[in-house]
């Protein structure tokens, strides 16, 4: 299959499908209280599918992996989020495993793009 827009990319349907999931915890009772907590989790989790998704319209490998860098950490930064909403008992156990593995999946498959994309042939219409 032939990868024509970002909507086309793996990485960016699970990375959707984390923020939705994320999302949907925000807003239980006692989590939804927690402005603060809400905004960053939603914001970081957001941010890991707007930069897949920026990246690849930069049109450059070198941009494209400079921008999944940045959703790498903003995943980091999710998953780390994740713990604070479980130390605070806003999520239970079983719903901090899935965002745990759900980051771990996304984390070795953007790690996994960034190796091909630096070792490809094809660099893409810019090459900074």
């Amino acid at each position: 299959m032939k990868i024509e827009k970002f909507e086309d990319l793996e990485i960016w349907k699970e990375a959707r499908e984390l923020c939705k999931f994320i999302r949907s915890l925000t807003r239980k009772s006692d989590f939804s209280k927690d402005f603060k907590l809400v905004g960053q989790i939603n914001g970081s989790s957001g941010s890991i599918m707007d930069n897949i998704a920026e990246g690849f319209d930069r049109d450059g490998n070198k941009e494209f992996i400079q921008f999944l860098s940045i959703a790498r950490g903003s995943n980091a930064e999710t998953r780390s989020q994740a713990y604070r909403a479980f130390d605070a008992v806003y999520i239970d156990q079983i719903e901090l495993d899935e965002v745990l593995n759900r980051t771990e999946r996304l984390r070795t498959k953007i790690k996994s793009l960034m190796i091909y994309l630096k070792n490809s042939e094809r660099k893409g219409n810019k090459y900074s």
